[in-house]
């Protein structure tokens, strides 16, 4: 959707008040209201009402915003994992964005009974029960039918994306967020696991959201609470925490690698670009295994598309109003789509 804002004074001084908060062009857009007329900015009530209707998508306190002064709600209220952002306000920012988005699709996913603390073997042989693998498409049903629901992000907080995932938790029910895209799921199905491993292993107590910034490689080391959250994964999509995957030979391309993943996956129960993935870890060969993917799978096609597809069949979108339903939507396909 194309959305033009219309920039009378008055909206001229609102956006700039929130863009100077850290929100980026696009999540404004994406907030805006399709009902807003350039014809309503004469209008103190419609000015008034544009403003609660921002505050309620991005997580704005209302009050401050009649008198164009941002606050946000979340302040303070998320952990950030491989903090690369040193600006306050646009930490303030993802939190808020993010856990009003989280609120939202937990509002229109089927409450269960919280299943918050079961461990990555169990979770791994219940999925196995009906699965050859556990890969992307196993984690998202199984994500779903436990009550968490899952999207990826095509709008973000920020102008310069630095998010790579966020689990947000509202009344012991979570949510996850992704950021991170990709062409092939196995890097993803990792991002995923990684994130319930977060809510499993109760990383949240205390915190409203956990955001995962950008990370310059899979499994890295360093926060402890990241590193039981990568075993976890990796005990999830492998059976062990330490997956130790090697090769006959030492000098191999894509396609060979390919290959050999291929064959062995049925007899590992790992999914091949996973396997791939593992081998590229431990013998610190990313690109190789990177090309490999173009081989493992039929198709090269974004990620983030199946994701979104699903979580529009498994929303209720009949429990949020027309401005959240339309919003969340916007979040989901991208706000200039």
């Amino acid at each position: 959707m194309q959305l033009e804002i219309k920039v009378d004074p008055d909206t001229k001084n609102l956006l700039n008040e929130l863009r100077k908060a850290g929100l980026g062009d696009r999540a404004i857009r994406a907030a805006w209201p399709a009902w807003w007329s350039d014809d309503m900015a004469a209008s103190p009530s419609s000015r008034a009402e544009l403003r609660f209707a921002l505050a309620r998508k991005l997580g704005l306190s209302p009050k401050p915003l009649l008198g164009e002064r941002v606050e946000f709600i979340w302040k303070d209220k998320a952990r950030f994992k491989h903090l690369s952002v040193h600006d306050f306000n646009q930490q303030d920012a993802m939190t808020s964005f993010g856990v009003s988005v989280g609120r939202l699709l937990l509002h229109a996913t089927m409450e269960t009974h919280p299943i918050n603390s079961i461990s990555a073997t169990s979770l791994r042989q219940a999925v196995l029960s009906n699965a050859n693998y556990v890969d992307l498409q196993t984690l998202l049903a199984t994500c779903w039918a436990i009550g968490i629901p899952v999207i990826h992000l095509r709008v973000f907080p920020l102008d310069t994306k630095s998010m790579h995932a966020m689990v947000v938790e509202d009344r012991g029910r979570h949510a996850i967020l992704l950021g991170r895209d990709a062409n092939y799921p196995a890097p993803v199905a990792f991002t995923l696991a990684h994130e319930l491993g977060h809510i499993m292993l109760g990383h949240l107590e205390g915190a409203s959201a956990i955001v995962d910034l950008e990370e310059s490689t899979e499994f890295e080391e360093g926060d402890p609470q990241e590193q039981e959250a990568d075993e976890f994964a990796l005990t999830l999509l492998t059976s062990t925490p330490s997956p130790d995957i090697r090769t006959n030979i030492s000098q191999f391309g894509a396609r060979a690698l390919a290959k050999a993943v291929l064959e062995a996956a049925p007899r590992y129960g790992i999914e091949p670009g996973t396997l791939a993935l593992c081998l590229a870890y431990r013998e610190k060969m990313w690109p190789t295994a990177i090309a490999s993917l173009r081989h493992i799978y039929s198709e090269s096609k974004p990620v983030w598309n199946e994701v979104n597809s699903i979580a529009n069949q498994q929303l209720d979108w009949g429990q949020l109003n027309e401005e959240s339903a339309e919003y969340l939507h916007n979040v989901m396909l991208g706000s200039d789509d």
